[in-house]
C-alpha cells in the first residue's frame, strides 16, 4: 500500500466516522475508496465494518449527555439490534460472493434514494412526533431488529434507517434520538466485526486506518458534525455511491 492510497483511506475514515455519528452513511465513502484500491468487495465490506466500530464508540461517547434517561428503551433494542446484526453477518459469510455483488449495489441504490429523501423523512418524523410514544413497541422492534440485518450484512444508510424508524415511534428529541441510532449501529458493526475477525478475511491494515480515522470523525461528528452544510454533504455521498454502483458493475 502506498502512502497515498494510506492516506485516502484514514482520510475517508475521518469522513464516514462523522457522516455516521451525524446521520449516517459514512459506508458509501470507505466502502468505494477500498474498493477503488482493488480490495474484493467482501474483503472490503468486512474490513471497513471492523474499522468503523471504534467510530461509533467515540460517537456515543460523545453523545452521552443525550443518552441519559434512555436506559429502559435502549436495552431492548439493543437486543434487537445485536441478533439482527449475528444474522447479516452470518447471512454475508454464507452466501456466495457473487450474490454479494448482485445485492450490494441495489443496497447502494436504496440507501442513496434514503438520502435524498431524507429532508422530506425529517420533516414527517418531525410532524409525527406529536404522539407520546417514550418506549418501543414490538413493530418498531422488529424494525430495529431487520436494520440490524441490513447492517450486519452491508450497512450503508443503516443509520438513515434506524433515524426513520426511532424518529417515527418516540416522541423525543431528534438528537436524544440520533443518540440512540449512533449506539445501535454501534452494536450491529460490534458483533459483525466480532464474526468477520474470527471467520472472515480481513485487509487489517485499511482496517486500522479507518478505525483511526473515524474515531477522530466520531469525536468530530458528536462535537461539530451538526454544523456540515447538508446539501453539499447529501450531494458528494451520492456522487461517491454512484461511483461505488458502476464499480461494482463493471
Amino acid at each position: 500500500m502506498s502512502p497515498l492510497h494510506a492516506f485516502a483511506i484514514f482520510a475517508a475514515g475521518i469522513v464516514a466516522g462523522t457522516i455516521n455519528t451525524v446521520v449516517g452513511s459514512g459506508t458509501l465513502f470507505t466502502f468505494p475508496v477500498l474498493l477503488a484500491f482493488g480490495y474484493p468487495p467482501v474483503v472490503a465490506n468486512v474490513s471497513n465494518t471492523i474499522g468503523l466500530v471504534p467510530g461509533s464508540a467515540a460517537g456515543a461517547v460523545g453523545y452521552r449527555r443525550e443518552l441519559s434517561g434512555q436506559r429502559r428503551r435502549t436495552l431492548p433494542l439493543a437486543a434487537a439490534s445485536v441478533l439482527g446484526g449475528v444474522t447479516g453477518a452470518i447471512l454475508l459469510l454464507s452466501l456466495p460472493a457473487s450474490a454479494f455483488n448482485s445485492i450490494v449495489p441495489a443496497f447502494i441504490a436504496i440507501a442513496l434514494v434514503l438520502i435524498v429523501a431524507q429532508p422530506r423523512l425529517a420533516r414527517a418524523l418531525a410532524s409525527r412526533r406529536t404522539r407520546e410514544h417514550e418506549r418501543a413497541g414490538p413493530l418498531t422492534t422488529v424494525g430495529v431488529f431487520s436494520s440490524g440485518i441490513y447492517g450486519g450484512y452491508f450497512g450503508a444508510a443503516q443509520g438513515i434507517l434506524l433515524l426513520s424508524i426511532l424518529g417515527l415511534a418516540l416522541d423525543d428529541d431528534l438528537q436524544r434520538i440520533n443518540a440512540l441510532k449512533v449506539v445501535l449501529v454501534g452494536l450491529v458493526n460490534l458483533v459483525a466485526g466480532v464474526i468477520f475477525v474470527i471467520a472472515a478475511d480481513v485487509a487489517w491494515l485499511p482496517a486500522l486506518l479507518i478505525a483511526i480515522g473515524s474515531i477522530l470523525g466520531g469525536i468530530i461528528g458528536a462535537q461539530s458534525g451538526r454544523r456540515l452544510p447538508e446539501p453539499v454533504l447529501r450531494a458528494l455521498i451520492v456522487v461517491v455511491g454512484i461511483a461505488a454502483i458502476v464499480r461494482l458493475l463493471t
